[in-house]
């Protein structure tokens, strides 16, 4: 391998992790649905409160539980819905809905859809069929108990948290049993929070022992639509615990086989790119953790507490909590440990979270994104002057030595062992080392990736202006002023470089500018500036350098 091969592999090592993701995504094992339906609207006839599936793949109960209680069986149905309760704060406005008292729709206020539509907030979670994306919980017990299809009553349909002193609203709904047993379901939301604390209040007024769990869930509709994308970020289940970490469980999995594990703390959430929903159990609370897929690219994916025994004349809670909102990394360390995780910067992690560190930093200094990509790339550039330095110079070196190749390639003809030989003591006579730019690039490229990923994942950066027609560096730029900018500089760069001796590499290297121009015009503006810079800069250096050598050569003749 020569030094033309890595600088190759260096300018295709991004292209190569987006493909290869791209590619897992979209032509991975084919999901399979375990729930089938008898013909068109079919409902299956599952009793409300059942093992959490019908198939041999159903999660086995955890010890001394009975298997009626793991997990609720949701039915491949359509959702039913009431009475909807509205709920608005300065930061969430969200949708309850009586039947299940599940949370069936919330915008995020302060994240509009686009920079043209500040009033069009992004909506997380949904209960329309195509993008279903809904928050769940219930009460499993072998009596009467409320489940997602309890009916719930409330005692009003509105609550604003307005510019008062309020800091929060609670929004009680009440669902009563048949049997003297009461269950108060009370949602907290807070101002400036993307929190709600869930209660599940429990009044047993009968005349024997209540025993229950609650469970927490998300159904979600995996609205992908098959086609490979360039520009891929993971969207499907996460579970973290403190044995396994982070873990993705993935669409694919839940279709292949039921989730089915008991897990100490932790928590569980449904990602996508810049948002999250999770529910997040008490500190230290055991909960069995389990996945569900239904007809039509459903999925479940949630957690049941501990049994709670409640005697007659008591009363017992069950308490959650619940993050929808953007991934602010800040914000999730806060809220549950490993929870910042959901920022998924894959392998790289140890590289990209200080990289963003800096860059957030120098964000709080100048209160640009931009310029802020552009510094950090300045510094990143001077961390590695001296192996660029390296690499340059042996560039610069097999620059000057190109007439003599030329020469040698011309004496021996096609005799490639020869020419080999020849090219060999050149080498050596001239004291250049070919390889001598090789390991420089390669230190450099994990740290390109990494960079990347931070700059792709980070919701900071979402439609975050810099300058004059950039109004969204998360967005690819409007204009193409940028991808052809980057198209420019390779260019540049390829001249300061001397040509491959061989054809075929040379016409290659040629070519490449031209490939990645309108490869990089779809790219986010933001991930493009850090490539413009970095080349802009290692022109810059490569120049500098070249020239110093052949100034030094011509003083030496």
């Amino acid at each position: 391998m020569d030094n033309y091969r890595i600088l190759l592999f260096a300018a295709l090592s991004v292209v190569i992790l987006l493909l290869w993701q791209a590619w897992q995504q979209d032509f991975g094992a084919p999901q399979t649905p375990t729930v089938a339906t008898t013909g068109p609207g079919a409902t299956p006839a599952v009793p409300s409160v059942s093992p959490a599936a019908t198939t041999s793949t159903a999660p086995a109960p955890a010890p001394g539980v009975p298997a009626a209680t793991v997990a609720p069986a949701v039915q491949a149905a359509a959702l039913k819905s009431a009475q909807r309760v509205h709920v608005k704060t300065d930061v969430l406005d969200v949708y309850i809905d009586t039947i299940g008292g599940d949370l069936r729709q919330a915008d995020l206020l302060t994240y509009p859809v686009k920079v043209d539509k500040p009033n069009e907030p992004v909506r997380l979670l949904t209960d329309a069929q195509a993008d279903l994306f809904i928050a769940q919980s219930g009460l499993l017990s072998s009596r009467a108990a409320p489940d997602y299809q309890a009916q719930f009553s409330a005692e009003q349909t509105e609550y604003t948290l307005g510019a008062s002193g309020v800091s929060e609203i609670k929004v009680p709904l009440s669902w009563t049993g048949p049997d003297g047993v009461t269950v108060t379901k009370i949602y907290t939301f807070h101002r400036g929070s993307y929190v709600v604390d869930v209660e599940q209040v429990v009044n047993n007024a009968s005349a024997a022992e209540w025993k229950g769990r609650q469970y927490r869930q998300f159904q979600r509709r995996d609205s992908s639509d098959g086609g490979m994308s360039l520009i891929y970020t993971y969207t499907g289940g996460v579970i973290y615990s403190e044995a396994k970490k982070y873990e993705k469980i993935q669409f694919d999995d839940m279709a292949a086989e039921n989730l089915s594990r008991d897990v100490p703390g932790g928590w569980a959430a449904m990602i996508q790119h810049y948002f999250l929903g999770a529910w997040i159990p008490k500190a230290g609370e055991a909960n069995h953790y389990y996945s569900q897929a239904l007809d039509d690219k459903r999925y479940v994916l949630g957690m049941a507490s501990p049994e709670m025994a409640i005697a007659p004349g008591q009363s017992g809670s069950f308490s959650s909590r619940l993050f929808i909102g953007p991934k602010l990394q800040d914000t999730l360390e806060k809220v549950a440990p490993g929870l910042e995780l959901t920022v998924d910067y894959g392998i790289l992690t140890v590289l990209a979270k200080p990289l963003f560190w800096l860059l957030e930093w120098l964000h709080k200094m100048v209160g640009n994104w931009g310029w802020s990509i552009v510094l950090v790339t300045l510094m990143i550039k001077l961390v590695f002057f001296k192996l660029s330095e390296t690499s340059y110079r042996s560039m610069a070196n097999m620059r000057r030595l190109q007439p003599k190749m030329t020469a040698l390639k011309e004496r021996h003809g096609e005799d490639r062992q020869k020419f080999s030989q020849a090219m060999m003591e050149l080498y050596k006579k001239e004291k250049v080392n070919p390889m001598g730019g090789c390991l420089p690039i390669l230190v450099q490229i994990p740290v390109f990736i990494a960079l990347y990923w931070m700059l792709l994942e980070s919701v900071e950066l979402r439609q975050a202006p810099f300058i004059l027609w950039i109004h969204d560096l998360s967005t690819r730029d409007p204009f193409y002023v940028l991808p052809l900018l980057m198209g420019a500089t390779m260019f540049i760069q390829q001249k300061l470089n001397p040509p491959p001796p061989d054809p075929v590499m040379a016409k290659m290297m040629k070519f490449l500018p031209f490939i990645f121009t309108p490869f990089f015009a779809f790219f986010p503006a933001g991930l493009v500036l850090y490539w413009v810079v970095n080349n802009v800069l290692s022109i810059a250096q490569q120049w500098y350098i070249t020239r110093r050598i052949e100034q030094q050569v011509a003083k030496a003749a």
